[in-house]
């Protein structure tokens, strides 16, 4: 049968492949609109599987909140260039609406929830595989649920912070939450730091000082006041407040009667190792292939 441009119109606004795409899928299925649909979805998974192995160390970070509960999730792409393309970024916003509701932090798991227009996390990551020809990833999700006040905050897509409080208010919420943003604390508080950290740190130090050639005593008066600086600088409640830094986090929520009962900050690409190439070489060994 003859294939019409509403046809294939139809077809490009129900799987976002492109239009040379949706015409031959159309032709090949004889017309036949759903056909061409589940064909162009499994050359899409197939495209999608050749990716997969790219790196992905580009993308945005969300935040979605709702009462007591907010997520922050973290997906990715190969290039700032797809990261700010709408259609990546509608596929974001609509995991993060999903991961509040599913309250499912497991991507593995998370891959077949559903999102709003019915498809999967996983089909929807595949047809956006398709439309914009590169590897994206879900990489992770976290929750943080709370009785108290939760603030957030996004420093434009790339850094994202939630704070949960106990005490105080959601605009204090939000002030420790760009606090956290901007100066990524290792942890809370003392508590929080790991003793083979303090252990290495420790020994670091001592080994600098004795190079001084004093006292005993004296060095270890240097070395626990360095620790004391080291461990103002790792913790939230120790840092200078970014607003004020003439009083530390710890002193403002304690003029709040609140503390800090869980944070998580999120950095596009953090822990991720990304190939540096040559981009003219790349095109040349392209251009050469398709010789």
């Amino acid at each position: 049968m003859a294939i019409s441009p509403l046809m294939v119109k139809e077809l490009r606004e129900r799987t976002g492949a492109g239009m040379m795409e949706c015409k031959k899928a159309l032709v090949e299925t004889d017309g036949d609109m759903d056909a061409a649909v589940e064909n162009l979805r499994k050359s899409g998974q197939a495209k999608a599987d050749k990716k997969s192995g790219r790196v992905a160390a580009d993308g945005r970070i969300v935040i979605s909140a709702d009462g007591n509960r907010a997520v922050a999730v973290e997906v990715n792409s190969e290039t700032d260039f797809v990261a700010k393309d709408e259609n990546f970024g509608a596929f974001v916003e609509a995991v993060a609406d999903a991961a509040l509701k599913s309250g499912q932090t497991d991507v593995a798991a998370f891959a077949s929830v559903a999102l709003e227009d019915g498809r999967s996390v996983e089909q929807a990551r595949t047809d956006l595989v398709t439309k914009v020809g590169e590897n994206i990833s879900v990489r992770r999700i976290a929750q943080v649920e709370s009785d108290g006040p939760i603030g957030y905050y996004t420093h434009g897509a790339r850094i994202g912070a939630v704070v949960a409080l106990d005490g105080g208010d959601e605009l204090l919420a939000r002030d420790i939450a760009m606090h956290v943003a901007a100066t990524n604390p290792a942890c809370i508080d003392e508590s929080g730091v790991a003793a083979e950290t303090l252990a290495s740190e420790r020994r670091i130090l001592t080994e600098q000082a004795e190079s001084s050639g004093k006292p005993a005593e004296i060095i270890e008066k240097m070395v626990n006041g360095r620790i004391a600086k080291f461990l103002k600088e790792i913790t939230l409640v120790g840092q200078p407040f970014v607003k004020d830094p003439d009083i530390s986090v710890g002193k403002l929520l304690a003029a709040a009667n609140a503390s800090v009962t869980s944070f998580i900050r999120f950095e596009v690409g953090e822990g991720i190792e990304k190939k540096e190439g040559n981009f003219v070489e790349e095109v040349m060994a392209q251009v050469k292939g398709a010789q």
